[in-house]
């Protein structure tokens, strides 16, 4: 089987697997994966061999090496565009490398570490279930927090995280530059942000063909009834106070979701 890395339109998978060397165990994986039927793809830890998989694949594993240094641009790149994306990501490596690899991908980041000597059977099987879960019709929505707050957005994305998969932006420009790389089923919009406010990005996100369409709900500590009005004429889902509970918020969600049928 030839897996070198193809120059232009590569056979791309539903998981890429990277490793800064040839590695048999890494190679191997892809014969796996494919007597499940998953198609995998092999890529060395370099971005531009990585880059052109980035945007189909599902999930990646990542084989740790000292080769992959922490800090280095290929681990930021990859956590990029696991988060950006809200792609899964699997490590391969011992507790010393683990430790090292968090300082540049936070653990919420991580789907799964696990320790060699590598369980291929308990791998194998976690990628199906991460597929299964996360792919097609059973796929989680995704909610994207827009909040300048980032310890509040960081509470919501725990209370959330669960249920959905979670995009966060802490400006008006982060969340239009997520969205114009990543589909959101639903966004969660602090209404008082410098520079650009709640209001002034949802007028935004309305007068782009590509986000028009995408429900947006207010997160407010005002429920005063001019600040409900402001924003009526650019049709926000709901407008939920801040201090509503981790309870409420899940259930507002799903019954939003459950009421649209999504």
């Amino acid at each position: 089987m030839d897996f070198d890395i193809q120059e232009t339109r590569p056979d791309t998978g539903k998981v890429l697997i990277i490793s800064a060397t040839d590695s048999f165990l890494a190679k191997s994986l892809i014969t796996k994966l494919a007597g499940v039927d998953i198609k995998a793809v092999f890529a060395h830890a370099n971005i531009r061999e990585i880059d052109p998989y980035d945007e189909d694949m599902e999930i990646a594993i990542l084989f740790l090496s000292e080769e992959i240094e922490p800090g280095s641009e290929t681990l930021v790149y990859i956590k990029d565009t696991v988060m950006d994306r809200d792609r899964g990501l699997i490590l391969i490596g011992d507790a010393e490398q683990y430790e090292a690899v968090k300082r540049t991908i936070p653990e919420q980041a991580v789907t799964e570490w696990f320790e060699r000597p590598l369980d291929i059977d308990k791998l194998i099987k976690r990628v199906c279930t991460y597929l299964d879960e996360n792919t097609g019709d059973s796929r989680k929505k995704t909610v994207l927090i827009v909040d300048d707050d980032i310890t509040y957005m960081r509470t919501v994305y725990e209370w959330l995280k669960g249920s959905y998969h979670i995009g966060m932006a802490s400006n008006g420009v982060q969340a239009i530059s997520y969205l114009a790389k990543n589909k959101a089923d639903l966004v969660l919009l602090d209404y008082e942000m410098p520079i650009a406010n709640g209001p002034q990005v949802l007028s935004m996100l309305r007068s782009d063909s590509e986000t028009g369409q995408i429900p947006v709900m207010f997160l407010t500590g005002h429920g005063d009834k001019d600040s409900v009005l402001s924003v009526v004429g650019l049709s926000p889902v709901d407008y939920l106070l801040k201090t509503i509970d981790k309870e409420t918020l899940l259930k507002k969600l799903k019954d939003f979701f459950d009421k649209q049928g999504r």
